[in-house]
């Protein structure tokens, strides 16, 4: 499984480096604190599977980075996505290294 760090996405984000970020939490997590990401709630993935690109990187994140990995994993193993990355530690991670204003539920 691909994974991408936190430092990574940032630096993407900076150098505007194309790439769709996808918040996976609940939408209770998300009212709390988020990075901009598109969001699909996990449960509602296959459901809106049509928004999620296959053309650029994207990457998956969730709390912690358990449930974006499993995304990741249905994604790339059972429907053919090549370039999706988890991101590491989630919006936990993200909030320590990185933007210590976003609140974490």
């Amino acid at each position: 499984m691909k994974s991408i760090e936190v430092t990574t996405l940032k630096k993407w984000r900076e150098d505007k480096q194309e790439h769709q970020l996808i918040d996976v939490r609940e939408p209770w997590e998300v009212e709390v604190g988020n990075i901009n990401g598109f969001h699909i709630p996990m449960h509602e993935l296959l459901d809106s599977i049509e928004k999620i690109r296959r053309d650029i990187p994207v990457v998956i994140h969730c709390r912690s980075g358990v449930r974006s990995a499993a995304v990741v994993h249905h994604l790339t193993l059972q429907l053919g996505y090549e370039d999706v990355h988890n991101l590491q530690g989630g919006i936990e991670a993200w909030s320590q290294k990185i933007d210590g204003n976003i609140e974490v539920a």
